[in-house]
């Protein structure tokens, strides 16, 4: 959080501070950097030189687009909808090297990140991103695809032990026929489309995919089963059952919306008890954003994110599999807690940094070649953090322990305390900080 933010809730009450945060998130800005699709079928048949450079701007537009939201999240206000836009980008994890279908797909997050669940999930089927990388597009009745239809269940909405194989192989059978055209619309392909009966979850009709997604929602199993993952993002990594089962209770009621299911986690005295204080790992992203907000960072080098989103395991766009990130204390090695420790004063401090370390399996050849160009050299990040503009947001005569209490989530230990208190270079002391280990919890 910055000082500004603090004094503007300092004198609000809980529920009044909890409605601004929302009514700054009201509006939904989408990313607009990729401006249409492109066949990649035609693209890649030209000569080898024509490929080439297709690949090349492919890259480049994966580039802009995670740059954008990365801009996004560090300098827009709406903070709480672009940090449930980065959940549901991980509840619905997807990889295409179509930078327009992600783009798509992101939008679809941001619109609906604070709206409702029902109508999310329906667009997310429909997305070509997603029926791409789960293999619906192949799905074709008498050859049913099964990808689709398991993840639905198993990761987006019920969870595992509460449906079966043969749901499964039913349900895949009511999403034959959802694809996509060249221009990354959303087609129902009745040619192949089974529109036979299929009994699932104990119901037999004619059922299409929409009808499979609303029955998977009457099911209180799938708010719960929301409920439980988004308690382990916002609250703590050991769930409460009775809290969940709370949080299920208004989430299923409200017909999976998903503002007034924040509104009561916000709202609940137990959200703000000391062990679901600082004790959640911050993600790569919520890192780098958090620090780059809380310092207002500008970057003249933009891409230096994307390298240390690489050398910390998670890469915007590109979740190692469709389970998604699984976070918590996952984030952390020996190798990446180095590189967490050492990139505050980096970008704080006009320091270096040698890109190496942790890596996707899929990102070994980029790292190799970064290896290889700049074996033993460090590369300047170029990042500005505006100290007038921290140091000059902090009311006079504010204390140490304050300042620390801004920058830390944690409840303060005594080394950190008998540490500051006698210093008197703020700025200094605000490095020092940021570069604690319980500078990573939030």
């Amino acid at each position: 959080m910055r000082f500004e933010d603090q004094q503007l809730l300092e004198n609000a009450t809980l529920k009044h501070a909890v409605k601004n945060l929302f009514a700054a998130s009201e509006k939904a800005d989408p990313l607009n950097i990729i401006p249409t699709g492109v066949d990649y079928s035609t693209a890649t048949k030209g000569d080898a030189l024509a490929r080439k450079m297709f690949l090349q701007q492919q890259r480049q537009q994966e580039k802009d687009m995670n740059v954008a939201w990365l801009n996004k999240m560090i300098y827009s206000g709406a903070v709480l909808r672009e940090k449930m836009t980065l959940f549901w980008h991980n509840h619905f994890a997807c990889r295409t090297n179509n930078a327009f279908f992600a783009q798509q797909l992101n939008n679809i997050h941001r619109e609906h990140a604070l709206g409702n669940f029902r109508t999310m999930l329906l667009q997310v089927a429909e997305s070509p991103a997603m029926l791409q990388f789960l293999n619906n597009q192949q799905n074709q009745k008498n050859h049913p695809n099964e990808n689709f239809a398991r993840e639905l269940m198993e990761l987006f909405t019920i969870g595992r032990g509460n449906y079966t194989e043969t749901d499964v192989k039913e349900s895949a059978r009511a999403f034959t026929g959802y694809g996509f055209n060249k221009s990354g619309e959303f087609v129902t392909r009745k040619f192949v489309h089974d529109d036979g009966q299929k009994t699932f979850l104990g119901k037999t009709g004619n059922f299409t995919g929409e009808d499979i997604m609303n029955m998977l929602l009457e099911k209180k199993e799938t708010a719960y089963f929301i409920s439980n993952k988004l308690y382990k993002s916002l609250v703590n990594e050991t769930p409460d059952p009775e809290h969940v089962s709370a949080m299920a209770d208004v989430f299923y009621h409200s017909g999976y919306e998903i503002k007034p299911l924040l509104e009561f986690v916000f709202n609940a005295g137990w959200f703000y008890n000391d062990n679901n204080t600082g004790n959640l790992i911050k993600s790569p992203v919520e890192f780098l954003v958090g620090l780059s907000r809380q310092f207002y960072i500008t970057y003249e080098r933009p891409e230096v994110l994307l390298q240390f989103q690489k050398v910390l395991g998670q890469v915007l766009f590109y979740p190692p599999n469709v389970a998604g990130w699984p976070g918590g204390r996952n984030w952390i090695d020996s190798s990446s807690l180095m590189y967490r420790l050492k990139i505050p004063s980096t970008l704080l401090n006009g320091g270096l940094i040698d890109f190496t370390g942790k890596a996707d399996p899929e990102d070994e050849a980029y790292i190799a070649t970064v290896r290889n160009q700049q074996r033993g050299v460090d590369t300047r990040v170029q990042a500005v953090p505006d100290w007038d503009k921290f140091l000059g947001d902090i009311p006079k005569n504010t204390s140490n322990t304050a300042i620390v209490g801004l920058l830390l989530e944690p409840k303060l230990s005594n080394t950190i305390l008998n540490r500051i208190n006698s210093v008197t270079d703020i700025k200094a002391m605000a490095i020092e900080l940021v570069s604690t280990p319980e500078y990573q919890l939030c």
